[in-house]
């Protein structure tokens, strides 16, 4: 069976209605941000006075699955030394002295060990998860504090417990509300609505379509959604998405065949192979190795005749920028599903 992609499905409303349920899931990432951080306002309030009580934390801890996005944000920032530890347990140093922060947006049992753990050892707890969840139970404590969350989305999660974070200095300036901007306006820009001349997701997964994409982003916010863009085009296609350091994609790139300029553009003959495509996920960051990193990717494939895709924010955060980019390429991931089609 042949698989090849029609881009006239993409303006086709008859085709994107049936997958409204994805393509809403995406368009509403701004409006889970707002409703998780009015839901989990007065108990950042109370867990902001809470911690006025208590002598600045020897460590932070970020601990279960989740973890890695709060280091992601956390490690260059955080003044005091911050562990991401996403088994079910803690170190075996955690005590009274640190924190520990968990997100369960959906409150299972994963996180749960680690949250009893770190109740029962002392620590501060600072736990999001639904308040009726197994986590919720396991938090109970003299330092615990729970925020709640209602939606299961891991990003609007993130944001409530980076906000508690910046409040009491341990993280960088979020903006939530500058987030759920930044996600409202690529919903908007990206939006099934808009046709493929004026949609840049669109555009891209036309791009995506007939190549392997090779996706890199040069800070660590960056790189992380790249990997997270790297698995939605894998799950959608059911193709090779490849993300990573420059170190590590410079290979597949320089193994690239030179494009044969005799190549017939509209021949019906399907090509031996995808090649591949540079997507460059550019957060403005001009930290010296990012800009070497980027420059020698895009040389490598300026020489072997690679596409070079790029998508930019300016989204005022970090946190910002990272989601803005990750839904940019979450829309894009899901226009390739939809244009995908079997023979």
């Amino acid at each position: 069976m042949a698989t090849w992609f029609d881009e006239s499905r993409l303006d086709d409303e008859e085709v994107w209605q049936r997958a409204d349920l994805r393509l809403r899931t995406l368009a509403e990432s701004g409006a889970r941000v707002r409703r998780e951080t009015t839901e989990a306002a007065e108990a950042i309030g109370l867990a902001v006075g809470r911690s006025t009580e208590q002598q600045r934390p020897r460590a932070v801890i970020a601990a279960g699955p989740d973890s890695r996005l709060l280091r992601a944000v956390l490690e260059p920032w955080c003044p005091v030394p911050f562990v991401a530890w996403p088994g079910p347990s803690l170190p075996g140093w955690a005590g009274g002295l640190d924190l520990v922060v968990v997100l369960a947006p959906d409150g299972g049992h994963s996180s749960a060990s680690a949250v009893a753990e770190a109740v029962r050892r002392g620590c501060q707890v600072v736990v999001a998860c639904p308040p009726s969840s197994m986590v919720a139970e396991h938090a109970g404590g003299r330092w615990s504090s729970i925020l709640p969350t209602v939606s299961g989305d891991q990003l609007a999660t993130a944001v409530v417990v980076l906000d508690d974070l910046e409040r009491v200095q341990l993280g960088p300036r979020v903006d939530s509300d500058g987030v759920a901007t930044a996600l409202d306006e690529v919903a908007l820009t990206c939006s099934p609505h808009r046709d493929l001349a004026v949609n840049p997701a669109k555009m891209l997964a036309i791009a995506l379509a007939d190549t392997t994409p090779v996706v890199w982003g040069g800070s660590v916010l960056a790189a992380r959604a790249a990997r997270r863009i790297a698995e939605s085009v894998r799950r959608a296609s059911g193709r090779s998405a490849l993300a990573g350091d420059a170190e590590h994609l410079l290979p597949v790139i320089e193994a690239a065949a030179p494009r044969d300029v005799f190549d017939d553009p509209f021949s019906d003959e399907p090509a031996r192979e995808l090649r591949p495509m540079l997507l460059v996920l550019d957060d403005g960051s001009q930290e010296p190795v990012v800009r070497e990193d980027r420059g020698r990717l895009r040389a490598a494939a300026t020489e072997r005749g690679v596409r070079i895709e790029t998508l930019t924010t300016d989204a005022p955060t970090e946190i910002a920028r990272y989601a803005s980019l990750l839904l940019s390429g979450s829309y894009a991931a899901e226009y390739l599903r939809l244009g995908l089609v079997d023979d």
